[in-house]
């Protein structure tokens, strides 16, 4: 079992992700001990800071910590990825943020996605042969990238979480935090 206060954690976004879904876990992880970094896209760093949305308009600025160039995924335990329609649809298209998830996923670290944000999931087939949920609007994606999607506030599967909604982000965060405590999960069955 790994100790909360000594995990470090990586939440991966860029302009548009749905605003309590950086914030919410970002804090709750801090508030048990984790060490928490916010990375971004090269272009966004320029800047320090990405902007949220928060429901229906552009929210609050957040602070960036690491540029995704700089960014080893040797160095962290978890990572987050926060939904929104825009935020994972542009990641998409950003080959070092795929190569960052691609290499999480690969090494049976956690990885917690909520939202949209299965988007980049699928993007790195990661989804094939995995229990997931996801926004309701992308459960076709889901089921077609081979996933057996459910309608759960949280599911965990071989350390991937996933996740439906804002309402859902107490659920969501005390997964996180159990799956990081848990350990390695490459052989592990969904939960």
């Amino acid at each position: 079992m790994s100790d909360i206060r000594q995990a470090k954690v990586l939440i991966l976004a860029t302009d548009g992700f749905e605003e309590t879904e950086l914030t919410v876990p970002q804090s709750r992880l801090k508030e048990v001990g984790a060490t928490v970094h916010v990375a971004a896209p090269q272009s966004r760093t320029a800047k320090e800071s990405i902007r949220g949305w928060d429901k229906t308009d552009w929210g609050k600025n957040v602070a960036v910590d690491k540029d995704l160039e700089s960014v080893s995924p040797q160095d962290y335990d978890a990572l987050v990825l926060p939904g929104g329609q825009i935020n994972p649809d542009k990641l998409r298209l950003e080959p070092k943020a795929l190569a960052v998830i691609r290499n999480f996923v690969d090494s049976g670290k956690v990885v917690a996605a909520i939202c949209h944000a299965p988007w980049l999931l699928i993007e790195v087939g990661a989804a094939k042969g995995r229990r997931m949920t996801s926004f309701e609007s992308i459960r076709t994606d889901v089921v077609n990238a081979g996933a057996d999607w459910t309608d759960e506030p949280v599911v965990s599967d071989r350390g991937l979480i996933t996740s439906r909604n804002p309402g859902d982000l107490d659920a969501f965060c005390a997964k996180i935090i159990a799956e990081i405590q848990d350990g390695n999960h490459a052989s592990r069955a969904a939960a």
